[in-house]
C-alpha cells in the first residue's frame, strides 16, 4: 500500500519584502484585509500602507521588514483558509530565519499581534546588535561546509566568523565581521569557490547577534506561547518541535544560531512530505527547495493569481 501523502507549509523570511506585496489580497478578501487591520492595531502604526505604498527603504529596515512579512504570509494563509475553508493543517511547517515566526502563528502557537510585536523588537535588537557596516555576510556557492569550516577557522585571527545558513547544496551563508567575512571571502576564491557579498543590514545568525538573542528572550518571557497545532521543523536543530517552552528556548537560539535550511527539507522529507506550499511573498523557498530535493513539488501561495491556482488543486 502506498504511503499517504504528507503536506508541509514554508513561510519566507527577510528578504522576501517589496512594496506592494499583498495588496492585491488586500482589495480580494476580508480575512486578508482583517489579518493587515490586526497587525497595524498590533504595532499602533499604519505599517500595511508602508508595505503598500513604501517607501522601499523604510520598508526595507529590519525592524520594518520583519513585520511586514509575518502580516504578508498571514494574510495569504487567511485568504487561502478563507478560499478553501476545508484547507487541511499541514503534516509539518518550517519558516527560513524570520519565517519561523510565520510558521509558529500558522500553528496557532503564536497569536498575529504578538508575532508582530516580537519580530518589530527582534528586528530592532538585531539592528542594534552590531552598528552599521562593521558586520558583513555573504554567500559562498561551491565549497563543502568541511572545506568552510576550515576556512572560517583559519582566517577568523579572533574575530566572529561562521556558517550562518545552510540554504541548499553547494550554497552556505557566512556571517561575522566585515574584515574576517572579506578574509573568508578571498581564502574561498583560493579554493576554487566564489564568494557573493548579501546586501544585508547586520550579519545574522552568528556570535555577533548574542545581545539580540538576549532582547529575544526577555520579550518572550512577557508573552504566551502555545503547543503548536502541528509540529514546527526549527532552524537551529532541523528537528520538528509542538512543545511551548522548547519554542521559545528555540527562538532565542535562532538569534544567532545558523538556519538549517538544506537540513530541515530533508528532514520532513524522511519524514514523508512530498508537497509543499510556501505562503509569503516572493518564490525564494521554493527555488533552494528545488536546489535540495527536486522531487518535492513546491506550490506557490504569493498573490491573488497564485492563490486561485491553489484554491483550484482542494
Amino acid at each position: 500500500m502506498a504511503a499517504m501523502s504528507k503536506t508541509a507549509w514554508l513561510f519566507p523570511g527577510q528578504g522576501s519584502q517589496f512594496v506592494g506585496m499583498g495588496k492585491d489580497l488586500f482589495e480580494a478578501s476580508a480575512k486578508a484585509r482583517e489579518v493587515f487591520q490586526r497587525a497595524d492595531d498590533a504595532l499602533s502604526e499604519k505599517l500595511s500602507t508602508m508595505i503598500f505604498e513604501g517607501p522601499e527603504a523604510e520598508l526595507t529596515l529590519t525592524a520594518n521588514a520583519q513585520p511586514a512579512i509575518v502580516t504578508v504570509s498571514m494574510a495569504l494563509l487567511a485568504a487561502l483558509r478563507e478560499r478553501v475553508p476545508s484547507l487541511p493543517a499541514p503534516d509539518f511547517a518550517a519558516g527560513h530565519s524570520l519565517g519561523e515566526y510565520s510558521a509558529l502563528v500558522a500553528a496557532s502557537a503564536l497569536t498575529l499581534e504578538d508575532a508582530v510585536r516580537l519580530v518589530r523588537a527582534r528586528g530592532r535588537a538585531m539592528q542594534e546588535a552590531v552598528p552599521a557596516g562593521t558586520g558583513a555576510m555573504a554567500a559562498i556557492m561551491g565549497v563543502s561546509e568541511a572545506d568552510l569550516t576550515a576556512a572560517c577557522a583559519e582566517v577568523a585571527e579572533g574575530e566572529v566568523l561562521g556558517l550562518a545558513n545552510f540554504n541548499a547544496p553547494g550554497q552556505i551563508v557566512i556571517a561575522g565581521t566585515a574584515a574576517a567575512v572579506a578574509r573568508a571571502a578571498a581564502k574561498v576564491e583560493t579554493l576554487k569557490g566564489k564568494a557573493i557579498p548579501l546586501k544585508v543590514s547586520a550579519p545574522f545568525h552568528c556570535a555577533l547577534m548574542a545581545p539580540a538573542a538576549r532582547a529575544v528572550g526577555a520579550e518572550l518571557e512577557k508573552l504566551a506561547v502555545a503547543d503548536s497545532a502541528f509540529p514546527v521543523v526549527a532552524n537551529v536543530d532541523a528537528e520538528p518541535n509542538t512543545r511551548a517552552g522548547r519554542t521559545k528556548e528555540l527562538l532565542v537560539l535562532q538569534v544567532a544560531g545558523a538556519v538549517r535550511w538544506e537540513q530541515s527539507i530533508q528532514r520532513m522529507r524522511k519524514e514523508g512530505v512530498d508537497r509543499a506550499f510556501e505562503i509569503g511573498p516572493g518564490k525564494v523557498l521554493a527555488g533552494l527547495v528545488k536546489r535540495i530535493d527536486k522531487e518535492l513539488k513546491v506550490h506557490n501561495v504569493s498573490d491573488a493569481a497564485s492563490l486561485d491556482a491553489v484554491s483550484a488543486l482542494f
